[in-house]
């Protein structure tokens, strides 16, 4: 394909972003149905687990692959946007559902949807590599890796020990470590050691309730209302997609990974360029151990995005599409 050098796609700005005035039209009429036909998906295995993924190819010749890795609460779909971009400027798709979200496989005996588990955090890393080994490998190189909160913990952990599959990476707002509302890590885990002791580490933590319905966009990590409508709508007819809530394991799972992420040697074994962004207005993760993340990298950077939340991604046109650029620019050098 022609790769775009400033002048607009048919649609969307140059980059192949979707404007917020026209958003939910543009994307139902227009950007899903040419994402949709460039897409495959595949159902693949880790032992008992099915982990749902998707490639998508661009319409000529492929400058590499991008391989996305979602974050806490959610799916491959909700990136739609950050998919149609990619693949209009010439890259390859990798996406996945993580275990326990979306369309991959829920832990035996768990019915409610919105429940979030894990049993071990490792898993998902495990998980990871199974992608790019089964998926991944299967589409053109060179390859790159986009990863979001929960999903830049995962990563970080993987690079560590795959450092020869990516050239390049771009972490946004990575959960290094959790926010917890200013309680004691210590203390959380305390409270959720209890019912893992007794067994029911995979029921929900106290701290959520079970997904009833549109989230407050007030209240959500995205700062464009026209990106936030065009999700919730797709998630209240999705039940797959309504993850919500985290069971005590998971949480537990999600402190204990700040000691293994800032480890001593771990960001040093990162020796690819790493972009690390943090969001101005994070309320879902800390902003101090993704800057000493950023800082022992070899080759990484940290830069703070003005104006946005914790879904960078979705926010309004004139944060992301300054911050996008820059991402594609990144994977273009």
């Amino acid at each position: 394909m022609t790769v775009s050098t400033g002048s607009a796609f048919a649609y969307g700005n140059a980059d192949g972003l979707l404007f917020e005035e026209s958003y939910q039209e543009t994307m139902e009429r227009k950007a899903l149905p040419w994402i949709a036909s460039r897409r495959t998906d595949e159902t693949v295995l880790n032992g008992e687990w099915s982990l749902f993924t998707s490639r998508f190819v661009p319409e000529g010749e492929a400058r590499g692959t991008v391989m996305i890795v979602h974050g806490f609460t959610e799916n491959a779909d909700k990136y739609a946007e950050i998919i149609h971009s990619l693949l209009k400027n010439g890259f390859c798709v990798v996406a996945y559902d993580q275990r326990g979200h979306g369309r991959s496989s829920r832990k035996a005996g768990i019915t409610d949807l919105s429940l979030t588990h894990v049993d071990r955090f490792s898993d998902y890393v495990d998980d990871m590599a199974l992608v790019v080994n089964t998926v991944l490998k299967k589409m053109p190189k060179p390859y790159f890796l986009f990863c979001h909160s929960m999903g830049g913990a995962v990563s970080g952990l993987y690079l560590a020990s795959h450092g020869d599959v990516f050239e390049r990476a771009v972490f946004s707002s990575p959960m290094i470590a959790p926010y917890l509302g200013g309680a004691p890590g210590g203390a959380v885990k305390a409270i959720c050691s209890v019912p893992i002791a007794l067994g029911r580490g995979a029921q929900r933590a106290f701290i959520s309730k079970p997904y009833s319905g549109a989230e407050d966009f007030e209240t959500s990590c995205a700062t464009s209302k026209a990106r936030f409508d065009w999700y919730e709508q797709l998630r209240v007819k999705t039940p797959a997609f309504q993850n919500n809530g985290p069971s005590y394991t998971w949480a537990r799972e999600a402190i204990n990974v700040t000691k293994k992420l800032l480890a001593q040697g771990v960001p040093e074994s990162i020796r690819i360029p790493v972009r690390v962004y943090g969001a101005e207005e994070d309320t879902s993760v800390l902003p101090q151990p993704q800057k000493a993340f950023a800082e022992r990298l070899p080759n990484g950077s940290h830069e703070v995005v003005k104006g946005a939340k914790h879904e960078i991604y979705r926010s309004p046109d004139a944060v992301l599409f300054p911050w996008w650029h820059a991402v594609l620019a990144f994977y273009k050098q």
